[in-house]
């Protein structure tokens, strides 16, 4: 695994990731419900998931926000992700987040700083890391 991307540059990407693709989903729920908030299970809570299983897939590893910050989901061996690796890294880590009540999200959380190879707990899962483009 060469340049691991550490917990700043992977926090940053998510939030400005959330922001971005938060506002279209917010406009898809007025759109269907006249409202920019369901508090339900909607159309567009399957449409993020779909988004993070999906577009990394398709673009090589990226979504909105780690493409900004110039890092990428890859497989441990460097190969790109497939749906069955974004499946078990999206749907299989976030069932063992809610289990856990997000006793394994703040695990994660705490891995990506502290380890040297920034893997949280669905990297492990899937068997993905986060990986840095840019050369130092």
């Amino acid at each position: 695994m060469e340049r691991p991307a550490g917990f700043g540059v992977r926090l940053l990407a998510n939030l400005i990731d959330g922001i971005i693709v938060g506002v279209i989903l917010s406009f898809i729920t007025f759109l269907f419900y006249g409202d920019f908030y369901k508090e339900d299970y909607t159309i567009t809570d399957l449409l993020s998931t779909l988004y993070l299983i999906i577009v990394p897939v398709v673009w090589k590893g990226y979504v909105i926000g780690k493409r900004l910050m110039n890092i990428r989901i890859v497989k441990k061996n460097g190969e790109n992700v497939t749906i069955l690796t974004m499946i078990l890294r999206v749907i299989v880590a976030g069932l063992l987040y809610g289990l856990t009540i997000g006793i394994a999200f703040i695990v994660s959380a705490i891995m990506v700083a502290v380890r040297e190879d920034k893997r949280a707990i669905h990297d492990f899962i899937a068997g993905t890391y986060v990986k840095s483009e840019r050369e130092f």
